[in-house]
């Protein structure tokens, strides 16, 4: 039995990030060659030097929405809303709350005089790791775009080990230069650390850059609650793919390099499904921790991820466990910033 013990390690509190940097391309970048094991220390501008010639650079141009609303009872009482996405082709959302206990079905919250929120229904867990969510309803002028409205209202959900609340800041640096198509509850954070000027040096050099789109969704925030891994589901998330991204993959002369762990995952659930990686527009709740081998990508950048986390797991399938844990020690030892708005690693064949 693989156990969920077996991921932990401790990490110093002062060495989660709770701000990002001014700089996105200065944080720190550990070079791993999971061939040889060799580590070095690095900042991420220095990737260029890392990337070659007609090497395939995949990432993910999915965009985050402010989805934390506050919302009030008629008593004035405060009511926070976690929208997860949309439920059906109505202004219906299945969501998350806080505060909530005492609000009845069909009870109106209101955000602003131009917008307010109905929970219509609660949804029972269906399984022991779940939590239960709600049907809500948006009201609000349907010739407005909702997601105008959650950025108006709404703020963006910082991961729960970031102490401070979130500012309208957040809601440029908890978003990759890249983003496009907006559909994340979450940043896929290794994204984070490219400028526009990184990229135009990258394509300068000859590497192709591909994007695929894939909602970072509840499961992110969701910690391993059972000891046998084995027992663990992941929530599905929706992806896309493009023909343009299939065609590079197809002809490619050099390395595939995805950015972050979503960008693994909606490869290899591809490569999984159809043997190769297909134009395609799916979702998948595929669960890689070790032995599996990973066959869809050749390199990976990625940031620090949490103790006992199915982030840590993945990159420990990726190379093997024992080398994670010495690289994720030398962080520690060096004070490299962890997690999302952290530092990152650069994971060579």
């Amino acid at each position: 039995m693989i156990k969920t013990s077996d991921f932990d390690y401790y990490l110093p509190q002062e060495l989660i990030a709770q701000s990002p940097l001014s700089d996105r391309d200065t944080c720190k970048m550990l070079y791993l060659n999971k061939s040889t094991g060799e580590i070095k220390d690095n900042h991420f501008f220095d990737i260029v030097d890392y990337l070659n010639k007609d090497d395939i650079l995949i990432l993910n141009d999915t965009k985050v929405y402010p989805a934390r609303i506050i919302a009030k009872r008629m008593t004035g009482a405060e009511v926070e809303v976690f929208l997860l996405n949309p439920y059906d082709n109505s202004n219906h959302w299945e969501a998350l709350t806080k505060n909530a206990k005492r609000v009845k079905k069909d009870e109106i919250l209101e955000v602003s005089s131009d917008f307010k929120i109905k929970l219509i229904q609660k949804k029972e867990a269906n399984k022991e790791n779940e939590i239960p969510k709600y049907i809500v309803e948006l009201i609000y002028d349907n010739n407005e775009n909702i997601y105008n409205i959650l950025d108006k209202y709404g703020s963006i959900p910082l991961p729960p080990y970031i102490s401070r609340k979130a500012t309208n800041d957040d809601k440029e640096t908890y978003q990759t230069v890249f983003a496009k198509n907006i559909g994340s509850v979450a940043c896929p954070t290794a994204g984070l650390h490219f400028t526009k000027e990184i990229l135009k040096k990258i394509e300068n050099k000859g590497v192709k850059i591909g994007y695929i789109t894939l909602n970072v969704g509840l499961g992110t925030f969701m910690p391993v609650k059972v000891d046998n891994i084995e027992e663990h589901t992941m929530h599905y998330e929706s992806f896309s793919i493009p023909k343009e991204t299939q065609d590079l993959i197809e002809n490619k002369k050099g390395s595939i390099i995805a950015v972050g762990t979503t960008v693994l995952r909606c490869l290899e659930a591809t490569y999984k499904k159809y043997g190769k990686i297909k134009a395609c527009s799916d979702k998948t709740n595929i669960f890689i921790y070790p032995p599996y081998k990973i066959k869809s990508i050749d390199k990976l950048i990625t940031n620090f991820h949490l103790p006992k986390s199915t982030l840590i797991m993945l990159i420990c399938a990726f190379a093997n466990k024992e080398l994670i844990f010495s690289a994720y020690q030398h962080a520690i030892n060096n004070k490299y910033r962890f997690f999302s708005y952290g530092d990152c690693m650069f994971i060579d064949k």
